[in-house]
């Protein structure tokens, strides 16, 4: 245990971090869980419970989790590569890379049938891309509408019994429906970030992995994330399960073998499609509060790390985010109300619990959340797979980042 010590976190409060999450694993509700936390150079890891349900293999600090919508962070980093280099610019138009986003449809109201449209006003740039308000993307306050049963119809996003097709082909179905929005009105979740990914692979003529790995994650020392799990490591890999939500029964949605992650998937997902490690994802969320530089290297500028960590929404842009987070609590379990977005990953513009203005990051629904926090020179990942179908996960969390904050000691 550490001590008391400016740059780092109290022995009574790490001792409480421990107690708190063995709670959640003693009641039979978490199955497991690996937690890391560092400030000021020094790391606390807590690897606790088991891989399964009911027992087995003991969770490890080096166990390979689904990262899901966690992903975001990190693969948005990519995009960021090719904006250093000037291989791409904010405010070019990408229709020269996905011709099939050119000469949009727009829908004349976002609940309208899909062929009640009127023009785009503007191409598609690479901002809209990046700050997910390019038109189209998964909106929790219009389930149900013309649009959003069509994106579930065409196989355009993950979680559904259908696997996403290869990039081709998903981008041939995204140019077939209107967008819902004009380019860069409002945040939609998620679509983009996938979209993101088949751009670098256009830009750059390599897959979006073969970039990351080349890029991201080499360069970082992020040995186990990709986008499958390889034969030899498929025993670090615990199952996701998403528990019946009446009678809490616990049901496996992802075995490790044979399971969706098992081989390399057609469609490599920047918005969720990312396995890793605590330790991996330790060193990205690090290089990003060094400002971009591991270890001596620079990874990316550091204005692209500002740009990615700083709120850049406007209050119209940001309405529906708001709206989801504080209207449909149900979906989240009441996460998310963080307030802005940067790129690829959500921004605390208000304080409305422990965590400060300015600090970064984003939850998965497999039961991951990452964030870093510059004030505090804090990193914290919390690394279950279990499903928001039940709020578990979401408890497990909160009192992670409300316990992790009451272990500063200065």
């Amino acid at each position: 245990m550490m001590g008391t010590n400016s740059s780092g976190f109290s022995a009574s409060g790490l001792s409480r971090l421990r107690d708190v999450l063995a709670r959640h694993v003693e009641s039979g509700k978490i199955p497991g869980l690996v937690a890391l936390v560092s400030r000021g150079g020094q790391t606390h890891v807590e690897a606790l419970g088991t891989m399964e349900h009911g027992g087995g293999a003991p969770m490890r600090r080096d166990t390979i989790f689904r990262m899901a919508s966690t992903s975001k962070p990190v693969s948005i980093a990519a995009v960021m590569v090719l904006l250093d280099e000037c291989r791409l610019r904010l405010d070019d138009p990408v229709d020269p890379w996905l011709p099939e986003l050119a000469d949009r449809q727009v829908l004349a109201r976002p609940d309208a049938p899909l062929d009640d449209t009127v023009p785009a006003r503007r191409p598609i740039t690479v901002r809209d891309v990046l700050t997910s308000t390019f038109g189209l993307g998964m909106d929790f306050t219009a389930l149900g509408t013309p649009i959003m049963n069509a994106v579930f119809e065409q196989g355009l996003t993950p979680n559904l019994p259908v696997e996403v097709p290869e990039p081709d082909e998903w981008m041939r179905r995204l140019g077939e429906l209107p967008l819902q929005y004009q380019p860069g009105e409002r945040w939609q979740y998620h679509i983009s970030n996938d979209l993101a990914g088949v751009l670098v692979s256009r830009v750059t003529g390599q897959s979006f992995e073969e970039f990351l790995r080349e890029r991201v994650f080499e360069p970082l020392g992020m040995k186990d994330t990709g986008f499958h799990v390889p034969a030899d490591k498929i025993d670090r890999l615990p199952p996701l399960y998403a528990p019946d939500p009446i009678t809490g029964e616990f049901l496996a949605w992802d075995e490790p073998k044979g399971g969706r992650w098992s081989r390399p998937p057609a469609f490599q997902g920047g918005g969720g499609g990312l396995v890793s490690t605590a330790d991996d994802y330790h060193a990205y969320f690090q290089m990003l509060l060094n400002g971009g530089i591991h270890q001596g290297k620079r990874i990316l500028s550091r204005p692209a790390v500002e740009l990615m960590t700083t709120n850049r929404l406007t209050p119209e842009q940001q309405a529906p985010r708001h709206a989801t987070a504080v209207n449909n609590v149900h979906i989240s379990f009441g996460q998310g109300q963080q307030g802005g977005w940067g790129y690829g990953m959500a921004v605390r513009t208000y304080r409305g619990d422990y965590a400060p203005i300015g600090q970064f990051g984003w939850d998965g629904g497999s039961g991951t959340s990452s964030y870093a926090d510059p004030s505090n020179q804090l990193t914290g990942i919390l690394l279950c797979q279990l499903g928001y179908t039940v709020p578990n996960p979401a408890h497990l969390m909160v009192d992670f980042w409300t316990t992790l904050y009451q272990a500063i000691d200065d």
